[in-house]
């Protein structure tokens, strides 16, 4: 199966910092990918590049097969593929259908949208309605603005969002960092929702009882490169969590072993 998303070898240096070390990555169609690892790991690095905000030095990303040069994040949207940032990027002050088209906005037909450059509010308004109501997110008004939500909601409209305009991959960062049990719940229904409509969703979580909930497979990222790729079916917790702190690996069989003294990588 061709991978929706891949990258072979990623490499990015700040000075003599190397954020990203020969880092490989593949998410399939219709899965959820976690991405794990411990803080300073390079996941938010690989992310960017993934998704436009940062031009690797080496290395080659491909979007169902073919090779692509993401130069910014509008080259990455333009190839279907959507992130929701832990701040959202939300207008709080404008309502719900307006922050779903931010950037995107519609114009009314004719002369009204091509001369007087007029918005037509009615059809995103509309629009907007669909996507919450496919995606069982629930507010009371579409016109309502984004501030008077709750957390969840907010990240719902931020998914809704996303997954609007997302036609490959939807990538989540911390999704759930800020929101207590309930409506952590919801978000994580609203990711089951996605992948049910064959969208996959990368996830970036510290959280592992919900990676282990929701991951249909586990990339653990360490010291800048992807160190294992393991399903929640086959491997534990405490595999994982072994894989991240670097006391275990992944040995030439396949296997999870201990990492002994001569083994440990040297940074």
């Amino acid at each position: 199966m061709v991978p929706i998303l891949a990258a072979r070898g990623l490499v990015k240096h700040y000075g003599r910092v190397t954020a990203i070390d020969g880092a490989d990555f593949e998410v399939r169609a219709g899965e959820v990918l976690a991405v794990v690892g411990d803080n300073g790991a390079g996941k938010s690095s690989l992310i960017k590049a993934l998704s436009g905000a940062l031009v690797p030095e080496a290395g080659q990303i491909e979007v169902d097969g073919t090779p692509v040069h993401f130069r910014s994040p509008l080259d990455a949207r333009r190839c279907g593929i959507e992130t929701v940032y832990q701040d959202l990027a939300l207008a709080p002050a404008q309502d719900i259908a307006s922050n779903l088209f931010l950037g995107r906005e519609k114009r009314r037909p004719g002369l009204l949208g091509t001369v007087l450059r007029k918005l037509d509010h009615a059809a995103m308004r509309a629009e907007a309605q669909r996507v919450l109501d496919d995606l069982g997110i629930s507010v009371k008004s579409i016109g309502q603005p984004v501030e008077t939500l709750s957390g969840g909601q907010r990240q719902g409209v931020a998914v809704a969002r996303a997954a609007a305009f997302g036609t490959k991959v939807v990538i989540m960062d911390e999704p759930t960092a800020a929101l207590g049990v309930a409506e952590s719940a919801k978000v994580l229904a609203l990711i089951d929702r996605l992948r049910d409509r064959g969208l996959p969703v990368v996830l970036i979580s510290h959280n592992m009882p919900q990676v282990f909930d929701i991951a249909d497979r586990i990339h653990v990222h360490r010291l800048g490169r992807r160190v294992g790729l393991v399903s929640p079916r086959t491997h534990s917790m405490n595999d994982v969590v072994g894989l991240i702190t670097g006391a275990l690996r992944i040995g030439d069989d396949g296997q999870l072993e201990e990492v002994t003294g001569e083994h440990r990588r040297v940074d």
